[in-house]
């Protein structure tokens, strides 16, 4: 047994690296791990210290020695050749210097004085197991709008379900397809297999947790992991947005406006496929992540830049989060790996708080032409066109459209059925692109009720002086 102490003072670099020798003939590795935790005052930030492990074959960042993290959800741990703690990746105990990955996430003002014990068994090596990984398409119908929740926690990080049962929530949430997303750890990858099935496509990923924000990597070949060691003033973070797509991946900054300890996105958005603008339970974070969004489509619809699609994603851990709350529905056509992020990345989407709230959306041209989410009608600036929303399970809430210049439109509420059409008049000339939000009742004043569902928008106008298509 090897017991390593020291203390972190306030300031310290966010990781560092213990080692310790794991000679030949090791049969198991355990390590356990406390800290202290002293009185703060109030608004001050305890102490609080992640772990994880790399193997001989480094510590550098790019991650070819990770073992496994579990961040400040577990105090022990162990890895066999064939079996590990969820979080971390069975397989050999290679002689040689291995080390205890050590992140002071936050530092009180004494200090924070840690103690780590590493427990080595002798013995016969187990056999690794292959990894299987659920498949990349489902049974699915055609081309049609489907159901999925791409932010979610399961064991293998800080969350408290297994794989097997989010897909049973998944299931009964009305979702199509999900998204493993677990904190800086491939672990659960192989474990999603006997959960996905013909009626659930299980997308591969992560999320990404900097110390200055997160981000989802979302349907990643099998097996994908992203460092997460660097901040945004490193310069590293478009190497490693690189290769989450040349891992087939798409790039999310999640929760943009957290207001956790490194939750707040501080990246930028240039090297991002799509926006988290809606995470769990609609808050005032969400207002200002929606906020921040709908400036950016006002200035790609000035051709100052590419437009980005917004997501909706529970990032359900444990009960009582509701998986499936929200939701993003995407027009695809097929329930496969490729299908989805398709149309993910072309904003083919809306954002409902459930499976009981549909939307259709469209824009027609007086004349001729049809455009819906995502896409765009190319018409003369001056063409009249008819604004579309039809809407079913959103009882009394208030549709409401926004373009570039605002919010332009407020219905009546729909009627206690949930299910009722809205139509609104404008032109290319008065509007470059037109949204559309459900929002539930609120008491009077300026603040608008929370959200029920809202869509990506709808471009008009011809496309001219790089103004988005349908397709970026």
């Amino acid at each position: 047994m090897t017991t390593l102490r020291g203390t972190f003072a306030p300031g310290s670099p966010d990781f560092a690296y213990l080692p310790f020798e794991v000679p030949p003939g090791t049969a198991e590795l355990k390590v356990a791990y406390t800290y202290d935790k002293p009185p703060v005052p109030p608004g001050t930030p305890g102490n609080a210290l992640d772990i994880g492990l790399f193997d001989p074959r480094g510590t550098e960042v790019g991650g070819r020695g990770f073992r496994g993290w579990s961040g400040g959800a577990r105090s022990e741990f162990f890895v066999r050749a064939d079996a590990a703690t969820p979080g971390y990746l069975p397989g050999p105990l290679t002689p040689g210097t291995w080390h205890i990955a050590l992140g002071p996430y936050t530092v009180a003002p004494q200090g924070l004085a840690y103690e780590v014990t590493v427990t080595l068994t002798k013995g016969a090596a187990g056999e690794t197991p292959e990894p299987v990984y659920p498949p990349s398409r489902a049974r699915g119908r055609g081309r049609d709008w489907y159901r999925g929740d791409c932010h979610l926690h399961s064991w293998h990080s800080d969350g408290r379900r297994t794989p097997a049962e989010i897909a049973a929530l998944a299931r009964a949430a009305g979702l199509d397809f999900v998204n493993s997303s677990d904190h800086n750890t491939n672990a659960a990858h192989p474990h999603w297999a006997d959960a996905a099935g013909d009626d659930l496509l299980v997308l591969l990923g992560e999320e990404v947790t900097t110390r200055n924000g997160h981000v989802l990597a979302l349907g990643t070949d099998p097996g994908t992991f992203v460092d997460w060691r660097y901040r945004a003033r490193d310069g590293r973070w478009a190497h490693f947005a690189r290769a989450i797509r040349r891992a087939g991946g798409l790039v999310v900054p999640a929760h943009p406006h957290g207001d956790c300890v490194g939750c707040s996105w501080r990246f930028g958005f240039a090297e991002a496929d799509a926006v988290e603008v809606w995470n769990g339970m609609w808050t005032p974070d969400e207002e200002l992540a929606l906020a921040g969004w709908d400036a950016r489509l006002v200035a790609a619809a000035r051709g100052e830049r590419a437009w980005l699609p917004a997501m909706g994603n529970s990032d359900a851990h444990r009960d009582p989060d509701v998986v499936g709350l929200p939701q993003t529905v995407v027009l695809a056509d097929g329930l496969t790996r490729e299908a989805i992020q398709e149309g993910l990345r072309a904003g083919r989407s809306y954002v409902a708080e459930s499976r009981h709230v549909s939307l259709d959306f469209s824009v027609t041209a007086e004349g001729g032409g049809r455009a819906g989410i995502g896409e765009r009608l190319a018409v003369a600036p001056d063409t009249p066109v008819t604004v579309r929303l039809q809407v079913s399970g959103a009882p009394r809430c208030a549709v409401r459209f926004l373009t570039d210049q605002g919010l332009v439109f407020t219905g009546e509420p729909l009627p206690v059925s949930g299910t009722g059409t809205v139509e609104w008049r404008t032109s290319p000339a008065r509007a470059a692109y037109v949204r559309a939000e459900v929002r539930h009742e609120t008491a009077p004043g300026p603040v608008p009720g929370a959200m029920a569902a809202f869509t990506n928008p709808v471009f008009l106008g011809p496309v001219s002086g790089g103004w988005p298509g349908a397709a970026r």
